[in-house]
């Protein structure tokens, strides 16, 4: 079973910068796809950005240019760089493994909430 276990959410004014870390255990780390989604309140989940094992990545065209997706396998972590923060950045960020069988698993959640 995997475990993911995120930090690094927060209160941020806008144009401010958060760095979000998942750290996860229960698989082989290395061979997964990792991403971040998030959820507004009152609003669907939506794809931030993912990481494939062969460090490939892909954004939602909301963050591109302003957040990086990266990975350190040696750390069994992911991270999610949140440069020029907006208040429409404002959500509980999830952390999710991708396995090669293709189970999906969640984080549970951390809040960024950016506001002045």
């Amino acid at each position: 079973q995997v475990q993911l276990v995120e930090s690094g959410g927060g209160l941020v004014q806008p144009g401010g910068s958060l760095r979000l870390s998942c750290v996860a255990s229960g698989s082989i780390f290395s061979l997964n796809t990792m991403g971040w989604y998030r959820q507004a309140l009152g609003k669907e989940r939506e794809l931030v950005a993912t990481i494939s094992r062969a460090y490939s990545t892909d954004y939602a065209d909301s963050v591109k240019g302003r957040f990086t997706i990266s990975r350190d396998n040696t750390k069994n972590t992911v991270y999610l760089q949140m440069n020029s923060l907006k208040e429409e950045d404002t959500a509980v960020y999830y952390c999710t493994c991708r396995k090669p069988s293709q189970s999906l698993y969640w984080g549970q959640g951390t809040q960024v909430t950016v506001s002045s």
